[in-house]
């Protein structure tokens, strides 16, 4: 933790507006902030100092795309799911916009939730193999758990469009990564074409994360006995096809056997423990009560869509635009995604 500010958190300006709206969680001292690695938009930063320690959440320093890194949205939809999956508990949303006194943008602070980030393989070995096999059906578990809640109850029922859901995905993924072309990748056009000439008829609709994976949480617990404290990263949730969450959970299990995947986040390689995707879909069907889905256009969208995601994050590093380690990287990941979801989606049933 630093005393000094991080960049795009002025903490004096946050102890003042704690000290003024929610002055039970002021502290006596200056505050200290961090910012957490591992987002790829949204900065994240942990705050101490405070009589609890507090996460707060902002959009990217520049080239925010319409549409995208939405704080109110994030913030309504952690505050609705608190105790039907695991979230962190919620404090408050701010427009700082005008008055710039802590980050000159749309923010929301949340309190900590202890626990580790599994973000990497080495991160394994502070868990037993049996151990990180049931946190595998566990967060297949949780998704079934996230679908099947009903939006309505929980104040959710506005919250997006379920009609045309896919579609609408295709038209948006297609107009953020037509905003930040920096560079011609035409296996990623392709893919976006054979995607859209074959959306398929989703099913029930439901919440969906858009970001649904393993480093997307806290895991918490003894080492043999892992569980999911909290699950992070709700930026890109929705109503639509809960499919789509599951096609994302399946790119990201095997996300480090793509040449270059070894730079992406997270911890799932072979003989750590982990259940297969297949078990992985199975323990999702058995929870949630239903067949085990076709997933082929679901996981090559799952790759159009990150590959998309880190096209944007390749534009904002050559402008300077992003904080953080790794990001010079990211880029060469985005042609073997595509390639990827081109694979996928030739494979027979």
């Amino acid at each position: 933790m630093t005393d000094v500010d991080v960049p795009g958190l002025d903490t004096a300006g946050l102890a003042r507006w704690l000290a003024r709206e929610h002055p039970g969680l002021a502290g006596e001292g200056p505050l200290r902030a961090a910012l957490i690695d591992g987002g790829r938009s949204n900065l994240t930063y942990r705050v101490e100092g405070a009589k609890t320690p507090l996460v707060v959440r902002r959009p990217p320093l520049g080239h925010a795309l319409p549409t995208a890194h939405d704080m109110r949205r994030e913030h309504r939809v952690i505050s609705a799911l608190r105790g039907t999956v695991p979230v962190p508990a919620t404090v408050d949303v701010v427009d700082d916009t005008g008055a710039g006194e802590v980050t000159g943008t749309v923010f929301f602070v949340m309190e900590f939730v202890d626990g580790a980030v599994l973000n990497h393989p080495r991160r394994n070995a502070d868990w037993t193999p049996e151990g990180l096999h049931r946190l595998g059906i566990e967060v297949a578990e949780i998704l079934a758990d996230l679908h099947a809640a009903e939006p309505e109850p929980l104040g959710l029922g506005g919250f997006g469009r379920p009609d045309g859901y896919l579609g609408r995905q295709m038209r948006t993924w297609r107009r953020q990564l037509d905003a930040s072309r920096s560079r011609e990748v035409p296996a990623l056009d392709s893919l976006g074409e054979r995607l859209a000439a074959a959306v398929p008829d989703s099913g029930r609709s439901g919440i969906v994360h858009g970001d649904y994976r393993l480093d997307n949480m806290l895991v918490a617990g003894a080492p043999d006995a892992p569980r999911v404290a909290a699950v992070l990263d709700w930026e890109m949730a929705t109503l639509g096809d809960p499919l789509v969450d599951l096609g994302m959970l399946g790119m990201y299990w095997h996300i480090r056997e793509l040449p270059g995947g070894e730079r992406a986040a997270g911890p799932i390689v072979a003989g750590a423990g982990y259940p297969t995707f297949d078990e992985v879909a199975d323990a999702y069907a058995a929870r949630a009560g239903t067949p085990v889905p076709d997933l082929r256009w679901y996981r090559a969208f799952a790759c159009y869509k990150l590959a998309v995601i880190l096209e944007g994050v390749h534009y904002r590093f050559t402008k300077g635009q992003t904080v953080g380690e790794g990001f010079d990287a990211i880029g060469a990941l985005v042609a073997p995604l595509a390639e990827e979801g081109l694979w996928i989606s030739d494979r027979t049933r």
